[in-house]
């Protein structure tokens, strides 16, 4: 069992160490970084989906006065790595998305970089393209793994019998759209090539990752780069491994070198460069006996990927583990289109996969009359169903009884459209959450200056409390007020830290700077000497082959949908998450109540809209593309169990970034289901799906 750390500053309600800066603008962002005399870069894209360039006039670009450069696949230097397609910007003259970059102009100023790109005349060899996601194509296939690295199919027993011989089943088809993840901060690079290293100033989730990326694709050896980041202004994913615009901003760099180059990409551009969440279409099926037990789960993926680069969300994962059934099957297959290449996207495979089955749950307890919550307990495993390991804490059953409290569900009503108020039509809904607790290896130092711990690790704070929380945990394992300690981070110069992704941010960075503290106590003392240092790393946990971890959580919901224009309103949102020891509840609370946000965002309102005859997302913007804001739910609430799981990490707390948007669309769902009697199951839910079949007033 890991020895864990006896809490004194973690667990308390600390400020952010970086709010003051942030909220008075001095905390300096990648495309604001600092440097003399700025050139700055702005890509040509392609206007086809799928073909060639037959030839680029850059003649009137590099006319226009303060224009440096003028880069194209006919002119940019050649690559060392070009394995990764993504990556490798400017190096052919075929075309396989809209959007794509096929040129860059470098110049004195953004705009004049801006208004030469738009005068650069690019002739096409227009090929047909295809970007129709469909579950009946004839070229479906099944990918050698999903993200990161499970098994693309799963089997356990007969399900085609069990489900066949089972008293009560549900057979239903449920989608979920396209999504992008839209920080606030865009993707921004600052970059300077000086002839012999290469410095990058850029927003990112992870500034080891993404350097060991620019290395490959340059052919530069580590010491020659420099990534730095010391904040970033919001990513869910799409930051936590680079993109096209990086390697771009780095060409440009090396065209004029000497001159760092700004690139930041605009609202639009991100849309087609930087990742987004494939859509899905989920088969479910549940076999269950007349008491609700399930006997047989089915849970059959179809997604999308890019026709240059592979990427297959591990949408049916989920089902290997939440409930238990004797007979399990979960299979993902790609369509392989002519569109961007998907990414990750906040809880990537965990957030849309808990949609379907949760919703489905739903179904199965309205066939059976039995209450959503219960038939949730009654199909709680002993064991992990997938790998046979006790939980190292699995806490659901108590997530559900305590939110069931918290949020007044005894006494419901199980009939759907039997409570209304004046013209609104009043209904509950609940889904489970479920997200893996991981660890990475990272490495840390820490020194004793003038009277204070120094503690340096490569972490990335994505606006999650990296800056925050890491001195509380270091200041525990040394002993010491959290107020004595500084720890240092977003910088290659630190020693190496993993991605922040995954919820593995805080468990593996915490359990280094652990680790690096300990010895540092154990050697220098209570009493250091000014310029003690030492170093260390933590690796994998080992305690993960003994046992299955994931933190867990229950999401209620309340929804009143107009009975008259099918208007829907959220007044009420409440979950109660079981994720081990909360190290900073304030940052925590800020963590969950994001994630349950961003899930009512996707069960409402965000939908990217790909238009088949183009290839692109048309509502590329935050006027057409919209989220959740304040108005939209009128209460939302994060609760969570005390304790430590022992088994995780030494500070006994799980990830808490991603489980809170796991199973909010499903309990929005199934609220307007229980409002209305209409089921929704493609998401989102919007009012043109309710119209036609609310009941009569």
């Amino acid at each position: 069992m890991t020895e864990l750390l006896e809490p004194h500053a973690i667990g308390r309600d600390l400020v952010r160490r970086d709010g003051a800066d942030k909220v008075r603008g001095l905390a300096v962002y990648a495309y604001e970084t600092p440097v003399e005399h700025a050139a700055y870069c702005h890509p040509v894209q392609s206007r086809i989906a799928r073909g060639r360039v037959n030839a680029i006039d850059t003649a009137a670009a590099e006319a226009l006065e303060g224009v440096l450069a003028v880069l194209t696949p006919l002119t940019a230097e050649r690559l060392p790595a070009a394995e990764d397609a993504e990556l490798a910007v400017l190096q052919s003259t075929d075309i396989a998305f809209r959007g794509q970059f096929v040129g860059v102009v470098v110049a004195e100023t953004s705009e004049v970089a801006r208004r030469a790109a738009d005068l650069v005349h690019v002739d096409y060899a227009d090929d047909t393209h295809d970007v129709t996601l469909a579950a009946d194509r004839d070229d479906l296939y099944a990918p050698e793994k999903v993200n990161p690295a499970f098994p693309t199919d799963t089997t356990e027993g007969d399900v085609e019998t069990a489900l066949a011989e089972a008293p009560v089943t549900v057979r239903q088809t449920y989608t979920t759209a396209m999504y992008h993840n839209n920080p606030l901060e865009p993707h921004a690079t600052t970059a300077l090539w000086d002839g012999t290293s290469l410095t990058l100033w850029d927003s990112t989730q992870g500034v080891h990752p993404a350097r060991s990326a620019i290395c490959a694709v340059f052919g530069l050896d580590a010491e020659r780069v420099r990534v730095i980041c010391p904040y970033v202004g919001g990513g869910f994913g799409s930051k936590g491994v680079p993109h096209a615009h990086v390697v771009l901003a780095a060409l440009a760099a090396r065209a004029v070198p000497g001159r760092a180059v700004k690139l930041a990409l605009t609202r639009q551009q991100m849309f087609s460069l930087a990742g987004y969440r494939t859509p899905t279409i989920q088969r479910v099926q549940l076999g269950a006996d007349r008491e609700g037990r399930l006997s047989a789960i089915a849970h059959d993926v179809v997604e999308q990927t890019s026709r240059i680069k592979e990427f297959a969300e591990q949408t049916a994962v989920v089902s290997r583990h939440v409930y238990a059934a004797p007979h399990r099957r979960t299979t993902h297959r790609l369509a392989a289109l002519d569109v961007p290449v998907p990414s990750w996207m906040r809880a990537p495979g965990e957030c849309p996969g808990m949609f379907a089955p949760e919703v489905a749950m739903d179904e199965l307890a309205c066939e059976l009359g039995i209450d959503p919550v219960e038939l949730r307990i009654r199909n709680e495993p002993d064991v992990d169903p997938e790998s046979g390991k006790p939980f190292s804490s699995r806490r659901l059953v108590e997530c559900l009884r305590e939110g069931a409290a918290r949020f007044g569900w005894a006494g419901r009503d199980p009939r759907p459209a039997a409570h209304r108020e004046g013209g609104w039509l009043v209904g509950t809904g609940v889904a489970s959450s479920i997200y893996p607790a991981m660890r990475q290896p990272s490495s840390a130092v820490i020194r004793f200056e003038r009277g204070r711990y120094v503690a340096r690790i490569g972490a990335a704070d994505l606006g999650t409390g990296a800056w925050t929380v890491l001195p509380q945990i270091t200041a525990d394992a040394l002993g010491v007020p959290s107020e004595d300690v500084d720890v240092l981070i977003g910088d290659t110069d630190h020693p190496t830290a993993s991605v922040a992704g995954g919820s593995s941010g805080t468990s593996s960075w915490g359990s280094a700077l652990v680790a690096v503290a300990r010895a540092f106590r154990d050697k220098f003392g209570t009493e250091p000497d000014d310029g003690d240092e030492i170093d260390g790393s933590s690796g994998p946990n080992p305690e993960a082959e003994q046992w299955a971890m994931f933190a867990f959580g229950a999401q209620f919901v309340e929804a009143r949908v107009h009975a008259d224009t099918g208007e829907i309103r959220v007044p009420r949102v409440l979950g109660v998450f079981d994720a081990g020891r909360i190290v900073n509840p304030r940052t925590a609370r800020s963590q969950f109540l994001g994630g349950m946000t961003m899930g009512l965002s996707m069960a409402l309102e965000e939908e990217s809209v790909l238009d088949p005859r183009f290839g692109h997302v048309v509502n590329h913007d935050l006027a057409e593309y919209h989220v959740a804001v304040d108005a939209d739910v009128g209460d939302v609430q994060a609760h969570w169990l005390d304790g430590a799981d022992p088994h995780v990490n030494p500070m006994g707390a799980k990830g808490i970034g991603e489980i809170g948007i796991v199973g909010t669309a499903a309990a929005v769902s199934n609220a307007v289901h229980h409002a209305t009697g209409v089921r929704v199951r493609d998401l989102p839910i919007t009012l043109d799906k309710l119209l036609a079949a609310l009941p009569d007033t």
